[in-house]
């Protein structure tokens, strides 16, 4: 089920950046384009078809406990974003989980020719740590880059992320998919944190 209907953020310069629940029928082909680039082969899905992506993300809407979203700026898609419980998910092998832990996972979509805005990524990490954090009401986020996508890595420590250890997420099934084994960075983001002016997150 949907962890919320809708949710919207003007951001000064930028434009409206809203959060909604994916649609798997609708929105596969959109994020097939996305998952299917080299530069998302972090994600594990260049290999598969639209049909298979929109099932596995028809399989995660019958999920308590993770959930997809379409992140869209001016009514245009921008980013797949994806939360979960860490306590469902095999990163809790990995880690002690805390009450109201989150975790995301993040596609940015790539810029359309002419379409680039410096800061833009950052803006898009506000939005979502004001999400997860204040409209679902979680403490800390969690995210597991992997250990070779050092950009996403520097990114979020720029964000005001603390880097974690080191760690090998262990193999899952998903239909029509297999996941390997990861090994990733964990790194994690405290309301206090997000919240500070210091970090300027949001």
């Amino acid at each position: 089920m949907p962890e919320t209907t809708h949710h919207e953020h003007h951001i000064p310069g930028y434009g409206t950046v809203a959060i909604r629940p994916l649609a798997p029928e609708t929105d596969a082909r959109v994020v097939h384009t996305w998952v299917s680039q080299e530069r998302a082969a972090f994600w594990g899905m260049t290999n598969l078809t639209e049909a298979e992506v929109a099932e596995i993300y028809a399989h995660m809407a019958t999920l308590d406990t993770h959930h997809a979203h379409l992140v869209t700026r001016d009514g245009e898609p921008v980013a797949l974003l994806q939360t979960y419980d860490p306590a469902a998910d095999r990163v809790s092998e990995c880690y002690e989980v805390r009450p109201k832990d989150i975790g995301v996972h993040l596609l940015v979509a790539p810029a359309a020719p002419g379409a680039h805005r410096p800061g833009w990524t950052s803006a898009l990490l506000t939005v979502v740590a004001d999400y997860v954090l204040r409209v679902l009401d979680r403490t800390r986020v969690v995210v597991d880059p992997d250990v070779r996508n050092t950009k996403a890595i520097t990114r979020f420590a720029r964000e005001g992320f603390t880097t974690g250890p080191e760690v090998v997420l262990p193999e899952i099934d998903l239909p029509d998919v297999y996941l390997p084994e990861k090994r990733a960075r964990l790194a994690f983001l405290t309301r206090e944190t997000a919240f500070t002016e210091a970090t300027g997150t949001v």
